[in-house]
């Protein structure tokens, strides 16, 4: 496997990543408000049906690849390569403002997980941090997303918050909802 930075004309190519979801389990939010009072807790749970989802490169994604390809001060576009096939990808925007880099994508082809790929670009997220003196990685996963919200955990990354809103009013209902995590890099 060869790790190397992203190139245009890896583009048409990013679609025969399978980056299909799939999991048994899900992050079950469970929070309580009372005036300015706000607990929340996570936890693993079954779901109700087993959750196979397609994760298509969308049009948001191509147009971020477009804007940070061959721009390392703006952000960091990875490719794993094996046998000449596109098997990886990791996306992250630097936020320098923020002191923050933000990972917007990791995708690893389903025949080709659980090898290191993933693992292999967060580590290199971690070192183009550190080198350009950023004080974390941040991520967002939803919470269905268990295999993804594991390896942050696993990394070290810290639980920041919730968003119950993310992706539509009613995310709860469809035991979804988007975590936050940083990773300290100081």
């Amino acid at each position: 496997m060869q790790l190397r930075q992203f190139k245009i004309s890896d583009l048409p190519n990013l679609n025969e990543i399978d980056a299909t979801i799939e999991s048994t389990h899900y992050l079950h939010l469970d929070r309580s408000m009372e005036g300015l009072s706000w607990k929340c807790s996570l936890e693993p749970r079954v779901l109700r049906q087993k959750l196979i989802e397609a994760n298509p490169v969308n049009e948001d994604l191509a147009f971020v690849l477009k804007q940070l390809a061959g721009d390392e001060s703006e952000g960091r576009c990875l490719v794993a390569e094996r046998s000449d096939s596109v098997v990886g990808l990791c996306v992250a925007r630097n936020l320098a403002e923020l002191g923050v880099i933000e990972i917007v994508d990791l995708r690893i082809d389903y025949d080709h997980r659980r090898e290191g790929i993933g693992s292999a670009m967060i580590f290199d997220l971690i070192n183009y941090g550190r080198e350009r003196e950023a004080r974390a990685l941040r991520a967002e996963a939803l919470s269905n997303n268990i295999a993804f919200n594991s390896m942050l955990s696993k990394f070290g990354f810290e639980l920041a918050g919730v968003d119950t809103h993310r992706k539509s009013n009613h995310d709860l209902v469809r035991e979804r909802a988007t975590v936050v995590w940083y990773l300290p890099l100081s």
